[in-house]
């Protein structure tokens, strides 16, 4: 029978382990590694989290555990995430990680159709009794607490009982993306402070407010309104990781820094590559041609040279104080600021919510379908760049070959070696009709003649 682990829980686990930390970066899919992480620490995060992982994947396959989740001392304090839907894989995948962490999630909020096939995420939040089975198994079993992130219910009510739930269970800190699972892409909307403020009003674990922070000023405000022990963002961390800071940097100076984390742990190109991408999203679509500079490369190399072509040039308009250069004009946010495109500053995705300008307002059904528009665009600027790539090696294949072709059957390649300049059926063909040899294609038919007709003399005699 197993025994119950004694270790810190609640608040004591908030304080004294954590350190009560109010500045959070959440759990990203392959955007939280630790490059990113020790890139937020140094601007001021107080605890971060690790991308999400497949508790499966992770519980089976030491290439998986190896490539995805690094830590080191510098990395602390720090949270692995998990999703699953079976407590004794979760169980055994957070057991490869409990002493190298200082809490273990659970992902129960992830919205995405791939949660959805997998039965993860969000797509849990009906199945009480598993989620509750999950949540108490890991408190009784793990040498360090459990903890949960969830979505809201559109019912305040049904999003109380459900934290509640967690809590009796055995979770010891939570996190309320203020958001519920239809709220994502398009759909995506503000996150409900009230639904977090009724939450932290009917538990008594720690509590974590995620949605609406975009600015430095936004953190206090939701602390204030909801009265949460801190804020995670997700997002807004992407195109903005000096947040916490409460100061404004030039974007280029980021991205010098997380390069040279990157490539001193030696980061996955992807994972720089995509960083790189959020953070200059704004420039890009200011200076595309910038854009190709990094969609063009293969390596890490490759974007730090890039890196510093796009700096120079970010450098010039600074310089020149070309402020009026802005592709953001919200109108939808209250404390929007109108920011050089140079700084990191919050990206404001077209949704439904998004008006135009204050002179043309527009209909959700209308830029529902301006976005679905978009997307059409990308989706088919993606098949024609397949098509061309098809078409280069169609073409690749039909350079000069290599080695010329046999001379006497024009389908094989002949070998250079070959005495005969033939391949090797047509030179096997020729050695025997004419009794010779060939070396290359070890045909030895002379030789073997040979030494059969001497073995038959030695017979004779």
């Amino acid at each position: 029978m197993s025994t119950v682990v004694k270790k810190a829980g609640g608040y004591d686990f908030y304080k004294n382990v954590l350190k009560s930390p109010r500045y959070v970066v959440a759990p990203m899919v392959d955007m939280s590694e630790l490059a990113w992480r020790l890139l937020c620490r140094k601007f001021g995060a107080e605890l971060c989290y690790t991308p999400m992982f497949h508790s499966y994947n992770f519980s089976i396959s030491p290439t998986y555990r190896k490539e995805n989740f690094q830590t080191c001392p510098q990395d602390r304090p720090l949270i692995v995430q998990f999703c699953g839907n079976d407590p004794q894989t979760v169980l055994k995948a957070a057991k490869f990680v409990e002493h190298e962490c200082d809490g273990v999630d659970i992902n129960l909020g992830c919205p995405q159709g791939i949660a959805r096939r997998g039965r993860y995420g969000a797509f849990l939040q009906d199945e009480w009794d598993l989620v509750s089975s999950i949540v108490s198994l890991l408190n009784r079993e793990l040498a360090v607490p459990v903890t949960c992130k969830i979505r809201i219910f559109e019912d305040v009510n049904r999003t109380v009982e459900y934290a509640k739930m967690l809590e009796n269970s055995g979770c010891q800190l939570l996190t309320v993306h203020g958001r519920t699972r239809e709220m994502k892409g398009p759909l995506t909307g503000l996150a409900d402070w009230d639904q977090i403020k009724a939450i932290r009003q009917a538990v008594k674990i720690p509590l974590f407010a995620n949605g609406n922070i975009l600015y430095y000023e936004d953190i206090e405000r939701c602390i204030s309104y909801t009265g949460v022990d801190g804020v995670m963002t997700a997002e807004t961390n992407l195109s903005n990781p000096t947040l916490f800071t409460g100061n404004t940097s030039n974007v280029w100076e980021v991205v010098d820094e997380y390069l040279d984390i990157a490539t001193k742990l030696g980061t996955g190109f992807m994972n720089v590559k995509g960083h790189v991408f959020k953070l200059y999203n704004i420039t890009f679509q200011i200076k595309p041609h910038l854009r190709q500079l990094i969609a063009n490369v293969h390596t890490v190399k490759e974007i730090c040279d890039a890196q510093l072509i796009i700096k120079q040039e970010l450098i010039r308009d600074a310089e020149a104080d070309k402020c009026d250069i802005q592709v953001q004009r919200v109108t939808t946010c209250p404390n929007f600021k109108q920011l050089p495109y140079w700084v990191c500053q919050p990206y404001f995705r077209s949704t439904r919510l998004e008006a135009t300008d204050e002179t043309n307002k527009q209909s959700e059904d209308e830029i529902s379908r301006k976005l679905q528009q978009e997307r059409k665009k990308r989706r088919e600027a993606k098949r024609l760049r397949k098509q061309a790539l098809g078409q280069q090696s169609v073409l690749a294949s039909k350079k000069e070959k290599k080695y010329p072709n046999c001379s006497e059957c024009s389908c094989n390649p002949a070998s250079f070696k070959c005495i005969h300049k033939l391949c090797k059926p047509c030179c096997f063909k020729l050695c025997i009709a004419n009794i010779v040899d060939c070396r290359q294609h070890n045909i030895m038919a002379k030789t073997r003649l040979m030494i059969k007709q001497q073995k038959t003399a030695v017979e004779v005699v």
